[in-house]
């Protein structure tokens, strides 16, 4: 059954976005009154699993059978179709290729524009509904893996920047490295400011690590002991842990390893307890507990109405834009080997959850909607950022590529496209296989 809903998670999201990309180019075409000959959610080569044409229109509607996609068939356009008998004919009205390069361009970029706006309007309705909650940078310290220990980094550490960039959100620390390919890490560390040199190495060791290096470092200081506790009236609140059977332990991380080791004992704990040291003999249940609650790091909540979701969720759309933009950087840097991350729709589906969550579902979908947006502005012919060059160029020289050349460049793109499916394809069996 999980698998179920995140299939049907990953067919409506993308569907969504796909049908929104292509209503883009679909307005934007029928504003300046070019024919739209079809609008389609995936692709029909040879066949269509449905179709309607309304009477009196000049589009037909439809549901292929290959689902990588969609496609507006515009008249007079080299696209996906390849269907090059239509531009053998004088030129019509009608027709994209008669049109003013910049109501080109805007047919064109119709389609990235709409996913963006897309993502803007997705991200006001969440900011609306459910504020931004996060952990403020500055109000916490991190708790390393293995790999952040290699690094460098120690727990406890207060990361205050990446080469010149400084974080603000604590569970972005780890991807917020990857983009910056910072080259040293500036922390605070028992009080005094220690620089890292991270090397040239970390960031293939990070993304095959394939989870973030950093965890929040919450210092094991009592909150509350609930009225059942076997240690009910030996700890009290506000106690703060620094050592274990002797052995030096601060954080909740620690303890928790620690105790799940000596369940069902009697371990000595030694606290601060208003401002003095304390020992305490403290029974650890079956389970590895001793059944206390922690004081939680400091959750930073926003919330907005109206008039400042508008601003907001336009700058967490564009600073997303920005980041991702950021990863295709890494992508296209074979030294970093993030080639290797490249994922297909299987990946796609990992990051949806098991159960449905409306703020999750929508969240990764406008995190989607921006990818297909950037990823279409790249400059390969086949994709939208192709046509756009082709389109500058003539533009900027006043000479426009024969429809010959755009044909075979749409040929090489697509080719390349494919290529890069398989890429995806064969990234996401070894991943799963190995």
């Amino acid at each position: 059954m999980d698998v179920i809903i995140k299939i049907i998670q990953v067919i409506l999201a993308l569907s969504v976005l796909v049908l929104v990309h292509e209503l883009g180019h679909f307005c934007f075409a029928k504003m300046f009154k070019i024919r739209v000959e079809k609008f389609y959610l995936f692709f029909d080569w040879g066949f269509s699993l449905f179709k309607w044409k309304p009477k009196n229109s000049e589009t037909e509607y439809g549901i292929g059978w290959l689902p990588i996609g969609g496609y507006c068939k515009i008249s007079g356009m080299v696209d996906e179709s390849m269907d090059g008998d239509s531009l053998k004919n004088e030129p019509q009205p009608w027709e994209f290729r008669s049109k003013p390069a910049w109501q080109r361009l805007l047919v064109l970029a119709g389609g990235v524009i709409f996913n963006f706006l897309l993502a803007i309007i997705i991200y006001i309705i969440l900011l609306l509904g459910w504020g931004e909650t996060y952990i403020k940078n500055s109000d916490a310290a991190i708790y390393t893996s293995q790999l952040a220990r290699e690094m460098g980094f120690r727990d406890g550490d207060r990361i205050i920047s990446f080469d010149d960039y400084t974080p603000d959100d604590f569970g972005s620390l780890s991807a917020d490295l990857l983009h910056e390919q910072a080259e040293t890490a500036t922390v605070l560390r028992n009080g005094d400011t220690v620089e890292i040199s991270l090397g040239n190495d970390y960031i293939p060791k990070m993304l095959d690590y394939k989870q973030p290096i950093f965890g929040v470092a919450i210092p094991f200081v009592i909150a509350e002991i609930p009225e059942d506790s076997p240690n009910k009236g030996l700890l009290m609140p506000g106690d703060s842990l620094t050592a274990i059977d002797g052995k030096e332990m601060t954080y909740l991380q620690d303890v928790r390893k620690y105790l799940s080791e000596h369940r069902d004992t009697t371990v000595e704990l030694s606290m601060i307890r208003d401002g003095a040291p304390v020992n305490i003999e403290a029974k650890v249940d079956t389970a590895g507990l001793i059944q206390v609650m922690t004081r939680m790091p400091k959750i930073t909540t926003k919330d907005y109405d109206f008039l400042t979701a508008i601003p907001a969720g336009i700058k967490l759309t564009f600073s997303t834009i920005g980041s991702y933009i950021k990863e295709l950087k890494l992508v296209f840097n074979p030294e970093t080997e993030a080639y290797k991350e490249v994922g297909s729709v299987i990946s796609i589906g990992s990051i949806f959850p098991e159960k449905w969550d409306w703020f999750r579902f929508w969240s990764i979908s406008a995190l989607l909607s921006i990818m297909l947006g950037v990823m279409n502005l790249l400059p390969i012919p086949g994709l939208d950022g192709g046509h756009i060059l082709f389109t500058l160029y003539e533009m900027i020289t006043r000479h426009k590529p024969s429809d010959k050349f755009l044909m075979r460049a749409q040929a090489v793109g697509m080719l390349l496209l494919i290529m890069i499916i398989f890429l995806a394809f064969w990234n996401d069996l070894r991943n799963f296989v190995f």
